[in-house]
């Protein structure tokens, strides 16, 4: 039975159901999302036909019908090593800062946006011998404002919330301290870090999804660089153009900062005294314990003489000097107060 049916009187194609055992058209469709599936076959049956119409190639795909096959399975194996080498390799940060470049540029142009995307490359910034911030994007021509972007295709990069952060703890890089730190090295109004929905941690994937602002901070962006689509730093770009552009200059009044720092330097004192009294508990306490291990030794010391007498019913003259001057008792009490101190310290 035939799979295509024309009904003449609509001018519509029909299709019965088939299914397709060919590995290129499954892979192809099992990297969509189930939602572009269908547009895709309607694009690859039209791109298909366009090429049927036209005789030439027509003549071409039969003439090398025996070739395309291997062909087409060459260039399959290439992408995927090309993929494999980019998603294991060390240079993919360099591949993905230029062609993150070049889309921007591209797109600046096809928007009509008279910006410019630059890679600093290996360039210093404004911090000593610091090279973050990977692209710098100047706003109108080149008229001052910046916005920075730094490229982060490493699944090992954490959020570093501030909330969650431990400044006691030994210091990495986080996407917050990133985004701080591009801003600061290359002078930028705004900051954007992107990374690779294949390349993120899945702790960043699941807060922000696609696109996420960190007030104060910057923008995330979630791009998909093996399928070219970089739509969610576009997004992030022009809300943070947007920001850059309109944003104005906060005008503080000095006595109202001066009243609320009155208030925190109040509180600070506060802690202080606090802190105060609790160094003072902490050697009554040491003095407290000091004095109960005293008493504690004395009557252990004393009951070893007590269970002697009434063993022995007397105590000759050495032990009665030894109970008097108490020599064994006094050597145990300074490793219970080094023990101590260590503990309070």
């Amino acid at each position: 039975m035939s799979i295509l049916r024309l009904d003449q009187q609509r001018q519509v194609v029909k299709f019965s159901e088939f299914e397709s055992d060919n590995s290129i058209v499954f892979k192809f469709f099992d990297n969509l999302k189930e939602d572009q599936r269908d547009e895709s076959l309607k694009r690859a049956l039209y791109i298909g036909i366009l090429a049927l119409v036209e005789d030439r190639l027509s003549a071409f795909f039969s003439k090398t019908q025996n070739e395309l096959g291997t062909q087409l399975e060459s260039l399959k194996m290439t992408f995927e090593l090309k993929k494999e080498l980019f998603y294991t390799g060390t240079g993919k940060g360099v591949v993905a800062e230029q062609e993150i470049c070049d889309a921007l540029n591209q797109h600046f142009q096809k928007r009509g946006i008279k910006d410019v995307a630059e890679l600093t490359g290996t360039t210093q910034g404004n911090l000593p011998r610091n090279k973050t911030g990977d692209i710098v994007c100047l706003l109108n021509d080149r008229q001052g404002v910046r916005i920075v972007i730094e490229c982060k295709f490493d699944r090992s990069l954490k959020l570093g919330d501030v909330s969650e952060r431990d400044v006691y703890m030994r210091q990495t890089d986080t996407a917050w301290s990133q985004l701080l730190e591009a801003r600061a090295n290359r002078d930028a109004k705004l900051g954007i870090i992107v990374f690779d929905d294949a390349l993120v941690d899945p702790k960043i994937k699941n807060t922000f999804e696609n696109i996420g602002f960190i007030d104060a901070v910057g923008f995330v962006a979630i791009v998909d660089s093996q399928r070219n689509d970089y739509t969610n730093l576009f997004i992030a770009y022009h809300l943070a153009r947007d920001i850059a552009l309109r944003a104005k200059p906060v005008e503080c009044d000095p006595k109202v900062l001066a009243l609320m720092l009155k208030r925190i330097i109040k509180d600070i004192e506060g802690l202080r005294s606090i802190k105060r009294l609790v160094d003072e508990n902490i050697a009554n306490c040491r003095s407290m314990l000091s004095q109960i291990e005293k008493s504690m030794l004395s009557i252990e010391f004393t009951a070893q003489f007590i269970n002697r007498f009434f063993a022995e019913g007397n105590l000759n003259e050495k032990e009665l000097m030894n109970f008097y001057l108490a020599s064994d008792l006094k050597g145990q009490l300074p490793a219970f107060e080094d023990d101590l101190a260590s503990i309070t310290q």
